[in-house]
């Protein structure tokens, strides 16, 4: 087996040498490559082949990179692959002229050029370009994966992205479908008066979300900051300020591991609305998803992972603790005392800590029995008030606070508050927090006194809601993992 390795590498290393030796070739005939600046294009592949009817009988100009090329004589053919897909040309030597017919031959496989040409079918029915020129624009210099095998290593896709978006068609198609997604929802939020903020990724105080943050120093300060681990405490900052519908789409730094669904940086939505709680945040999920799912795939039924989803139907609302009830028969509201939660745990079975409240294990408790049942749509209402530090508790129920999560797929897609604007609850929410970081919780937020600043000066009541910008992807592009729809997804270094 390492023979045979050496010598497909050798191969290999002789196909590099002789892309080389082309390349000097060129440059030393005055036809070097790399010193085109532009080409001009007049349409994209799937231009022609959406459009035949109108195209047929035109002339274009398109470019893209040569993925097939097939010599026969004085007539050859080859297909050239752009953003939208590939299409066949048909390149004669009459056509384009001797001297260029002969640098056509020598073109390889990875090869970016211009062509032009007039549009028409051949015998077999394939739309085509007859090529009245071709222009090599770029020199590929390495070896592209065997078309029939494409790229498969999932761990070389993921490091050569660039590769993988050449040869796997489907991956092309997801990412595409990500900008619309994103874009979509841009176009919906700006349409119900949100405005697009941008707020810090550098911070002192990392807060907002239960996650441990990443590290860094500043040098021209002399002092350490933080990566952002989420959008809220600025984002809330501006609704102090008068902004009152803010939105932000942007990266989040979060320094835990790596999984399917996980990625140690990822993108997050998150918007505040003053004057409205979380049933107006439910509304507003509703139909932003309904929105998104209509516009970037033409219908509100998706499937993943050939599990369907109905969007255009009403989401299901439930309270956690109704819905520890539907698949657990245990009555959260007849708990009265931890001792009762923690004999109740051990009865099901439920691991918990030390420090763990009666709160704390009805959410553990949510996370056993019941997140393995939401497929469809579904908020899931009404947390316990010990694992939302920002939230408003509810009107004569101080155990639990107006908080929703919404599920999809069995994961937690978004997840939403009427907001906390009471300084001094927020104060001793933090001073709790405190505690636990100092019981070695790394989670736990710390005080930020700016933002108690900001909530004194006065915060109008407010709903906020933070949507997972990826796995939102993941479910509507059928993406097995999160790494799929990220294009540079983080990996660990080859030389470790």
């Amino acid at each position: 087996m390492a023979e045979q390795q050496k010598k497909v590498q050798e191969d290999v290393n002789q196909l590099r040498k002789v892309r080389r030796e082309k390349l000097a070739d060129l440059q030393s005939n005055g036809k070097n490559p790399f010193e085109i600046t532009r080409y001009d294009v007049t349409c994209h592949t799937a231009d022609i082949k959406e459009h035949y009817d109108e195209m047929e009988g035109k002339q274009v100009s398109l470019a893209g990179r040569v993925m097939q090329k097939r010599v026969m004589g004085k007539a050859s053919f080859c297909n050239i692959l752009d953003q939208s897909g590939d299409i066949q040309s048909y390149v004669a030597r009459d056509s384009i002229g001797e001297d260029a017919y002969k640098d056509f031959k020598k073109l390889d496989i990875g090869d970016i050029v211009g062509l032009e040409g007039e549009v028409f079918k051949t015998k077999t029915g394939e739309i085509s370009v007859h090529a009245s020129s071709i222009k090599l624009l770029s020199k590929s210099l390495q070896i592209l994966p065997e078309k029939y095998h494409g790229l498969t290593n999932t761990d070389m896709r993921y490091r050569q992205r660039y590769v993988d978006l050449i040869m796997n068609p489907e991956v092309r198609d997801t990412f595409i479908k990500r900008s619309k997604i994103i874009s979509s929802i841009r176009r919906y939020l700006d349409g119900q008066g949100f405005l697009e903020v941008e707020t810090p990724m550098l911070v002192s105080n990392a807060g907002g979300a239960a996650a441990r943050p990443f590290e860094t120093h500043f040098n021209a300060l002399d002092e350490d900051f933080k990566l952002r681990i989420s959008l809220e405490l600025y984002l809330k900052r501006l609704i102090v300020g008068g902004l009152e519908r803010v939105y932000e789409i942007g990266r989040v730094f979060r320094n835990e591991g790596l999984d399917t669904r996980h990625n140690p940086e990822f993108t997050l939505m998150e918007l505040y609305q003053s004057y409205t709680d979380y049933n107006g945040m439910m509304d507003l999920t509703e139909n932003l998803y309904r929105h998104v799912a209509q516009e970037v795939l033409g219908t509100t039924t998706i499937v993943y992972n050939g599990v369907e989803m109905d969007l255009g139907k009403p989401f299901e609302r439930i309270t956690m603790v109704d819905a520890v009830k539907k698949y657990t028969g245990i009555d959260w509201n007849e708990v009265q005392t931890l001792e009762q939660a923690r004999e109740l745990a051990k009865e099901r079975h439920v691991e918990f800590e030390e420090r763990h409240k009666k709160g704390d294990i009805l959410s553990l408790f949510f996370e056993a029995f019941v997140e393995e049942h939401l497929i469809q749509p579904t908020f899931v209402m009404d947390h316990p008030i010990e694992i939302s530090p920002l939230t408003k508790k509810k009107p004569g129920n101080p155990e639990y606070v107006e908080r929703f999560e919404m599920f999809m797929n069995t994961w937690e897609m978004a997840n939403a508050y009427s907001e906390l604007n009471d300084p001094i609850d927020q104060r001793e929410r933090f001073k709790a927090q405190e505690e636990l970081l100092a019981q070695g919780d790394e989670e736990a937020n710390t005080t930020d006194e700016d933002f108690l600043n900001a909530l004194e000066i006065g915060m109008p009541p407010t709903g906020g809601i933070g949507f997972g910008i990826d796995r939102m992807c993941m479910l509507l592009t059928n993406a097995a993992a999160i790494r799929d729809v990220l294009a540079f997804p983080t990996m660990k270094s080859l030389d470790k």
